[in-house]
């Protein structure tokens, strides 16, 4: 992996309200160890990623940070390869504190709205930007 190596990050129908992707996508829960799953992009496409992960969980779709705008969050990324998952892949948020976690997600969250979606099952173009708030 390079900083420029896209990771692909599924989308689960409840991260999604109002029409906006929130931050949770990018959020690590405790039962996750403080670590983000995402699938390497230099070995997998993401439309690739998402048939196999919605073979057992729900996803909308599949949004992409690269392994540069989690280092520069101070996250590292790592691979870590399951029997079933081979392009399986972990952001750490492991020593960051609560408040750091929110913003660090938020920003990856961000980020990955600038790259737009990357795989749709509805067809939506690769690089849409998710739906966003209408304006006031």
């Amino acid at each position: 992996m390079s900083g420029a190596t896209l990771l692909w990050r599924q989308v689960n129908p409840y991260w999604i309200r109002a029409g906006r992707v929130t931050s949770q996508v990018f959020k690590p829960t405790r039962k996750d160890n403080n670590k983000l799953s995402v699938d390497d992009g230099d070995l997998v496409s993401a439309e690739e990623a998402y048939r196999t992960y919605t073979e057992n969980y729900a996803s909308v779709g599949v949004l992409a940070i690269s392994v540069a705008e989690c280092q520069a969050e101070k996250l590292e990324v790592s691979p870590d390869p399951l029997e079933r998952h081979p392009t399986h892949t972990v952001i750490d948020f492991s020593g960051l504190s609560r408040s750091r976690v929110r913003v660090a997600a938020e920003h990856l969250r961000d980020a990955a709205q600038d790259h737009g979606w990357q795989y749709r099952p509805d067809g939506t173009a690769p690089g849409s930007p998710p739906e966003r708030p209408a304006s006031r």
